[in-house]
């Protein structure tokens, strides 16, 4: 079948969505984008009213499509950004691909030639052959009934923090049955427009429960708009984790650069990278230290006894970073938001009772900013059990964090955290691009595992226990598009000079070309 014939299915029109339909069309190649909302956008298109971009815009933009002069923030609200993804669709004519309303239910893999047990001891990603197909089961509008389109290759963009809530499970008669009030997860508070939100919550006792950015972002809204101790927010949560300023992430996007990477070892170093590696190393710790001795400064962090028991390197080598919502802390003096720190927790009448001192928090709404399911909301796509043993039992991240080595013609874009999220996704956007146009091969499939293994032990000797497989190379952006770079056959040397090379920040218009 011809390059330009193939059928290519797109899942999601968030922001992966959309880079993967616009290179994917660059190639030749005509995809299809099945979006189950009516908007493009993704996570953007619901959010709470207060949320903004916790990246600089500088590095949250498209390599060849800059933000517009009016919008002069360093960090846009979420209505800025949304406008700026319709912007992008359309100006590289990419709605005309798109398929509103129009759900994905599930995928299945459909091949002549291999069973399941031949498909397990492949040596060549499918096969070899590429001849199999993916059925695609879609629902469109409010149908029941599933519509089976035939696919050649499958781009999942789905992502991680939506559609699967993470909300906690409780003993007998200590959960929310008993509770008078009204429960919530942070998905459906952020689906409700603005005016709704705040009616919800006006003069009423909310308990938010988390401590990631959903979380301090919502209990921060909800204290402003009740300012004052009569009907305070309380943010209950089990660890205490570092939180930024606006101006530290603004100033510390200039340590992007490759120096700073040669502090970290690398999966397949040669020696003279692991030696500077060696050598360098306790500069991380130096900076570790520095930070958190600036934010105990700035912050008080002491006063409220909100300084987190780890480093703060530990906490962003497993992809935590929140950056703080401005007068956090001032809600926090005058009474309209209360912090509380506390093992566990169970309901009762009024509101929550706290562990182990039998504290008790009146609550009128209780909203759980406890994340989201993303393995099984990623496992639950697929029809077959053979496919979703492959996604709930490895422990390694996928091979250029986009590829399963079992799971034949299907990319994953989306999945992985990094601090540079949208100039990242989109590196890994045209990598699949130039795969699926044939520009270049992969690997056999042991030789990906194997890979993948590596950065996994890598990771672990930084993350710890708070190692994550979707978050192994944030620390390594750059080293990471270059083995992008490399397997598209392009020059991962992007700077004009050995010392602009190893000394100036990268950054989206890096890889414009």
């Amino acid at each position: 079948m011809a390059e330009g014939k193939r059928r290519i299915a797109v899942v999601g029109a968030g922001m992966s969505g959309l880079l993967a339909c616009k290179h994917l069309s660059e190639m030749g190649l005509d995809p299809t984008v099945f979006e189950h909302s009516n908007s493009v956008g993704g996570v953007w298109s619901q959010t709470i009213e207060s949320t903004k971009l916790q990246t600089p815009k500088s590095l949250y933009q498209f390599s060849d499509f800059e933000w517009p002069d009016s919008v002069t923030e360093t960090f846009p609200d979420h209505t800025q950004v949304l406008d700026y993804f319709r912007s992008y669709a359309a100006r590289f004519d990419i709605e005309r691909r798109i398929k509103f309303n129009s759900r994905v239910v599930s995928i299945d893999y459909v091949s002549s030639q291999s069973s399941q047990d031949e498909m397990s001891t492949w040596d060549s990603w499918c096969g070899g052959d590429g001849a199999g197909k993916w059925n695609v089961h879609v629902q469109s509008g409010s149908s029941s009934v599933e519509q089976v389109l035939e696919m050649d290759f499958v781009i999942l963009c789905i992502g991680r923090y939506s559609g699967l809530p993470n909300i906690p499970e409780f003993p007998i008669n200590q959960g929310p049955e008993i509770f008078d009030g009204r429960v919530m997860h942070s998905m459906d508070y952020s689906a409700m427009d603005d005016a709704a939100a705040a009616e919800l919550t006006k003069k009423k006792r909310v308990a938010v429960v988390g401590f990631q950015k959903s979380a301090v972002d919502i209990a921060a809204e909800i204290a402003s708009r009740n300012a004052g101790a009569e009907n305070p927010c309380t943010l209950v949560f089990r660890t205490v984790h570092w939180t930024v300023p606006e101006v530290f992430m603004k100033h510390s996007v200039k340590s992007f650069n490759r120096f700073s990477e040669l502090m970290f070892h690398k999966p397949r170093q040669g020696f003279f990278l692991w030696l500077l590696a060696v050598l360098l190393s306790p500069l991380l710790w130096i900076q570790s230290r520095a930070v958190e001795f600036y934010l105990k400064w700035k912050l008080p962090l002491k006063k409220y006894d909100m300084v987190p028991d780890h480093g703060f390197f530990n906490q962003i080598f497993s992809c935590m970073f929140t950056i703080l919502p401005q007068h956090f802390y001032d809600r926090v003096a005058d009474g309209s938001l209360v912090l509380k720190k506390s093992r566990s927790f169970s309901f009762c009448q009024k509101g929550l009772i706290l562990n182990p001192d039998q504290t008790r928090i009146p609550a009128d709404i209780v909203i759980f900013a406890t994340g989201y399911k993303s393995t099984e909301k990623l496992k639950n796509i697929f029809g077959s059990s053979y496919f979703q043993q492959y996604i709930t039992t490895s422990t390694s991240p996928f091979y250029r964090e986009t590829i399963h080595p079992r799971i034949p013609q299907l990319a994953i874009l989306g999945y992985t955290d990094s601090a540079s999220y949208l100039y990242t996704t989109e590196t890994r956007s045209k990598w699949v691009a130039h795969l699926v146009a044939g520009k270049f091969k992969l690997p056999a499939v042991r030789e990906m595992e194997e890979e993948a293994k590596e950065w996994e032990n890598c990771w672990r000797a930084y993350s710890k226990e708070g190692y994550k497989s979707s978050c192994t190379s944030v620390s390594l952006p750059i080293f990471f598009h270059d083995l992008l770079c490399r397997d598209m056959g392009l020059n991962p040397r992007r700077k004009k000079g050995p010392l602009r090379e190893l000394f100036e920040p990268y950054g989206p218009s890096d890889y414009r070309h």
